[in-house]
C-alpha cells in the first residue's frame, strides 16, 4: 500500500490511497513426468524437472562440454551473448583435440538460440495433454568451425571436400571454403581454409534428455585428427 500526495487549487492537498497487488504464478508444464520420464523409465534428466523453464539451454551446453571432454577434446574458452533487442542468444565454445592444444588447428563451436523457436515450442508443449510426447519440428542450429593458419602449400579444394566428406560421414556434413590474402601487392597469395558443419538439434530430444551428441562429437574428433595429420604438409613443416 502506498500513499500519494499532490497539491492543487491554491494549496489544497488531496490524499489518495493506492492499493498494489502482485500475484506470481509458476508455469505449469504439461508433458512427461519429470521424475520418471515419458515411459516411467527415469530417462528424463533432472535439469528438466524445474518449473521455471521447459528447455534448459545452459544445462545442455554444460553437458555438451562434458561430452566433448569424454571424446578427447579440451575446452579452452566459453562465451555467452544476448542481443538486447531481439533476445537472440549464442553460446560459443573453443575446443582443441587433447593432443594438439598448441595448434595449428582451432575448433569453434556455436549454438544459436532463436527466441521465436523457443517460444513456439513452449506454446505447443503447454497445449499438449498430460503424458504426451513433445512436439517435433523445432530445432536449434549447432555449428562447428575448423580453422587453420595461412597455408603456403594449400590442398586442392575439390579433392579436400571429397576426402573430408568420407571422414565426416552423414552425421557431420561439411562445407569447405578458402580465403586468399595478400600481405603486399607484390607478395604471393596466402590461402586460409575454413571447414564448417551445421547440425540441427531437436528441442524435443533436448527436452527428453536424449540428445547426447556422441556420434557428432566422435566425427568431429575424426575430422580434427585427419586435418592435423595433413596440416604439416600444407604448412611446409613436413
Amino acid at each position: 500500500r502506498q500513499a500519494a500526495q499532490r497539491s492543487a487549487d491554491g494549496g489544497r492537498r488531496l490524499i489518495e490511497q493506492f492499493d498494489h497487488f502482485v500475484v506470481a504464478h509458476a508455469p505449469k508444464v504439461s508433458g512427461p513426468d519429470p521424475r520418471t520420464g515419458p515411459h516411467g523409465s527415469g530417462e528424463r534428466h533432472h535439469r528438466y524437472a524445474r518449473d521455471v523453464a521447459i528447455i534448459d539451454v545452459p544445462g545442455f551446453v554444460a553437458d555438451l562440454k562434458d561430452h566433448a571432454v569424454d571424446h578427447a577434446f579440451h575446452v579452452h574458452d566459453e562465451r555467452h551473448f544476448i542481443e538486447t533487442y531481439s533476445m537472440r542468444q549464442a553460446w560459443e565454445v573453443d575446443l582443441h583435440p587433447e593432443d594438439a592444444c598448441g595448434g595449428p588447428l582451432d575448433l569453434h563451436l556455436a549454438l544459436e538460440v532463436d527466441p521465436r523457436v523457443m517460444l513456439g515450442f513452449e506454446d505447443k508443449m503447454l497445449d499438449l495433454p498430460e503424458g504426451a510426447e513433445p512436439m517435433e519440428g523445432y530445432a536449434f542450429t549447432l555449428a562447428f568451425t575448423w580453422t587453420l593458419p595461412p597455408l603456403p602449400h594449400p590442398p586442392d579444394l575439390l579433392v579436400l571436400a571429397t576426402e573430408l566428406a568420407g571422414v565426416g560421414g552423414v552425421e557431420l556434413p561439411l562445407e569447405i571454403s578458402a580465403i586468399d590474402s595478400f600481405a603486399a601487392v607484390t607478395d604471393a597469395p596466402e590461402r586460409s581454409l575454413s571447414i564448417v558443419s551445421r547440425v540441427e538439434i531437436g528441442l524435443d530430444r533436448i527436452f527428453l534428455g536424449q540428445e547426447q551428441m556422441c556420434d557428432v562429437l566422435e566425427s568431429c574428433h575424426n575430422v580434427s585428427s585427419w586435418l592435423l595429420e595433413r596440416s604439416g604438409v600444407w604448412l611446409g613443416d613436413a
